[in-house]
């Protein structure tokens, strides 16, 4: 690493405010976060309590397991197909054709529905859909027992740690539980401690659901009443252990468990898929460990290296990276506000609670997921997935701009893990998603200003810019190049065919051009010359009277239903620096486009990472407290654990909302190039360590 990156990297580390390299953290991390450690003495109906690892993830109810609430087992690598239909002529899905849009006097093919081809459309957009493993619970001794009978429930998650204690009385004896992930692998880890394991009236159920297609499986995931649909197969493989094989018509994967007290396994008489492990007689303490994998497992963590590894990994993620500490403020709102940072922190790195959208990939949203790592200084957390996402659907989207007649790689929006994209108008005229990987690429330059950087995000940013050159269409009375129609912009709620040059969109690709061009200096290289041709022709940002607008030539914006979902204006100086390549923005509308948003824009129709977005807004513009108040708004409602809700419009959690709240705090804590520094309430006692200035 270069001399200047190594500064940055120690930089980010430690600094609190501005700190010299190599200084110690003056907050006591570990104070701060196990102060907002959730407690319940209920299950919720909504969102479990969980453990894991980012690539896998294990939500209990208030006894520690999923014994009442059937809460996800969840992996990235656990995904399903149903069968294809059997529709003559749409038997494949090379069989699907889409539907051809005239696009500035040419057709061009876009993946969206034919209703000529119904059965296929609907396969493609439901398929595939992530599983859910597997539950695991606890088993009265076969008795009809619910959570009412139980007694004295409570439950603790340990932040630091990653465990989840839990404790109750059944007929009058103690059951305490303790439920952990490993940090490295998809296994969880379980100890259960009760004089009930002895007598056979306490053992622990194993069940497997079939997946659904529903678009949302929320908060669980799959049934487990239809149990003629798939079949378990159990394999007593040695003393202690056993597996479970799972076939879902063309998918297979394997539960492996292992146990260290003696135990029978066995599964029911009836035609269920639910499994009984049986401790024997005498046993009061019950460790086993649970691993998943597509396939068969030769060795299965044990529940002390489980348990080490899990405290272990969470200290690590704690103790690095960059950190907020709020709690010398006296002030609610600076209670909450850390409440969610922290417990925001550990979901983002926990991982997966259900499904939204068949659990398929939409990529507009990483912006809003995990751009956070990046400006909070977690890069291990990050570089799981960037710029590896990219890289692996690069081929398709090359394939996508081509079987469109445009240049380069035009990135889709709901995806499947192949990068193929799910049939859908928004799915396939959504635009904004494509200058994502130059800002991604721009903050890890930012920290690690070497060739390695370079050269890792070269082929990705060539191609994206590649196509957004091609895509921007030449106009040759008003003598700029347009973006759209058709497209959607980000609010995804006007008429594609009616949509062209929207405010965000233009503000986004010229900033996606110029890192593209920048990316091409810094390498010693040329940037081709219609990159350059389209950033400083682009159509300026429209506007509204004395504001910008949502697209060019929108009709009486501001008195009409348009001011409603995203208010996406908000992002061109928030989200977004202001542009370093033409003409600056005009501040007098940025302020006035912020204001008729606060007064007039539909904010009951708002949701999620609406809030962050304008909270970023406010804060360039010098309004900390209109930011807090965008930041806590009522709407934008966290719950006792952590998780944001998503309201009637998307299934709870929301992550989205996680994603960009702690966005929009990085900005509060490490400040902008030209605004540096801490941006909090005047009277406010705060301290901030291992922050970068954001763009």
């Amino acid at each position: 690493m270069h001399s200047l990156g190594l500064y940055l990297y120690a930089f980010a580390l430690c600094g609190v405010a501005y700190a010299k390299p190599g200084c110690s953290s003056k907050i006591d991390r570990r104070k701060v976060v196990q102060q907002f450690n959730p407690h319940r003495n209920t299950s919720s109906d909504t969102t479990p309590l969980q453990v894991g690892n980012g690539n896998f993830a294990f939500g209990v109810d208030v006894t520690g397991l999923q014994t009442f609430q059937p809460f996800g087992t969840l992996s990235t690598w656990g995904w399903h197909n149903f069968s294809l239909p059997t529709t003559e002529g749409q038997t494949s899905v090379e069989d699907f054709t889409g539907l051809d849009w005239w696009t500035h006097g040419r057709l061009v093919n876009y993946n969206q529905p034919n209703p000529a081809q119904n059965d296929i459309s609907q396969w493609l957009i439901q398929n595939p859909q992530r599983v859910n493993l597997g539950r695991i619970g606890l088993a009265f001794n076969g008795g009809d027992v619910t959570e009412d009978m139980l007694e004295g429930t409570t439950q603790t998650l340990d932040l630091w740690t990653g465990r989840i204690s839990s404790s109750f009385k059944f007929e009058g004896q103690t059951v305490v539980v303790e439920t952990w992930s490993d940090s490295h692998s998809d296994t969880v880890g379980i100890s259960i401690e009760s004089a009930l394991l002895s007598d056979g009236t306490l053992g622990v159920f194993f069940d497997y659901p079939l997946p659904t297609r529903n678009k949302f499986d929320a908060p669980y995931v799959g049934v487990f009443n239809a149990t003629a649909n798939h079949t378990t197969t159990l394999d007593r493989s040695g003393e202690n252990r056993a597996s479970i094989r799972h076939d879902l018509d063309a998918t297979s994967y394997f539960t492996a468990i292992q146990w260290d007290e003696a135990a029978d396994i066995s599964r029911p008489i009836n035609d269920s898929h639910r499994y009984l492990l049986q401790p024997g007689s005498g046993t009061t303490k019950l460790q086993l460990s649970v691993a998943y994998s597509p396939i068969s497992i030769p060795e299965v963590v044990p529940f002390d290296n489980i348990s080490s590894a899990s405290a272990s990994w969470w200290e690590s993620y704690w103790t690095s990276g960059a950190f907020i500490d709020l709690t010398s403020t006296s002030s609610p709102n600076a209670t909450e506000l850390q409440r969610r940072t922290i417990l925001s922190q550990y979901l983002v790195a926990s991982g997966l609670v259900n499904n939204g959208w068949y659990g398929k990939f939409h990529l507009e949203m990483p912006i809003w997921h995990s751009l956070q790592f990046a400006r909070w200084n977690q890069w291990p957390l990050l570089r799981r997935s960037m710029p590896g996402t990219y890289d692996r659907f690069l081929e398709s989207s090359y394939a996508r701009a081509e079987a469109q007649g445009y240049e380069g790689a035009r990135w889709g929006k709901m995806t499947d893990p192949t990068g193929r994209s799910a049939p859908g108008e928004i799915n396939s005229l959504l635009i904004w998603q494509q200058p994502h990987p130059m800002y991604y690429a721009e903050l890890e330059y930012r920290s690690f200003p070497h060739e390695d950087t370079l050269s890792s995000w070269d082929k990705v940013l060539t191609a994206t810019a590649d196509f957004m050159a091609s895509y921007a269409f030449y106009n040759a009375s008003t003598k700029v190049y347009d973006l759209g129609p058709p497209m959607y912009p980000v609010s995804e709620n006007t008429n594609p065919n009616a949509t062209i040059n929207p405010a965000f969109e233009i503000a986004y690709w010229r900033f996606g051009l110029d890192i593209a061009i920048q990316w091409k200096e810094r390498q010693g290289l040329e940037a081709p010359a219609n990159w350059f041709t389209v950033r400083d022709n682009l159509a300026p940002l429209p506007t509204d009277g004395d504001t910008y607008a949502v697209y060019e030539g929108i009709p009486n914006m501001w008195k009409n239903t348009t001011v409603q979902d995203h208010p996406a204006m908000a992002g061109i100086f928030g989200l977004l620096p202001p542009p370093s390549s033409g003409p600056s923005l005009n501040m007098t509308l940025v302020q006035n486009t912020h204001d008729h948003i606060s007064q007039l824009w539909d904010i009951g129709d708002c949701w999620g990472w609406d809030f962050p977005m304008l909270a970023m807004n406010s804060l360039r513009l010098g309004d900390v407290d209109q930011a807090v108040s965008y930041l806590l708004h009522p709407l934008f409602e966290f719950d006792d654990a952590g998780y944001p809700v998503g309201g009637s419009r998307v299934a709870t959690p929301y992550f989205p909302g996680s994603g960009s709240f702690l966005l929009a705090m990085a900005m509060m804590a490490g400040g902008w190039d030209g605004g540096e520094g801490l941006h909090f309430p005047e009277g406010w006692n705060v301290k901030a360590e291992g922050f970068l200035p954001g763009l």
